[in-house]
């Protein structure tokens, strides 16, 4: 079946090349003589462009501007608040004495 479809695939392309196309001819349309009665039209002049002139001179430097005024000073802030007081640590309890004898030596 594999093989079978291959075939008739490539019969397929082998049958549509085949195929010759017809030229297809473009006849241009006929051209007509002027009468001899005919005006003439004479088209109108173009203007074209000259060369570039020299470049102007250059304009004059602008006023300075008026400086601004200058803004107030801000307020002073709120002064901040005292910390609370910590709170008093527990009395330690009495340690008892511990009394080291040297040994003796010999």
């Amino acid at each position: 079946m594999k093989y079978s479809l291959l075939l008739t695939a490539l019969l397929s392309i082998s049958a549509l090349t085949a195929c010759e196309k017809k030229e297809t001819v473009v006849v241009p349309p006929a051209t007509v003589a002027p009468e001899a009665s005919t005006t003439v039209v004479v088209p109108a002049p173009v203007a074209v462009p000259g060369p570039a002139g020299a470049p102007g001179a250059t304009g004059a430097t602008g006023d300075t501007g008026m400086q601004g005024t200058t803004g107030s000073t801000g307020s002073t802030g709120m002064p901040g608040s005292t910390g609370d007081t910590g709170a008093t640590g527990a009395t330690g309890s009495t340690g008892s004495t511990v009394i080291v004898v040297p040994e003796e030596k010999k």
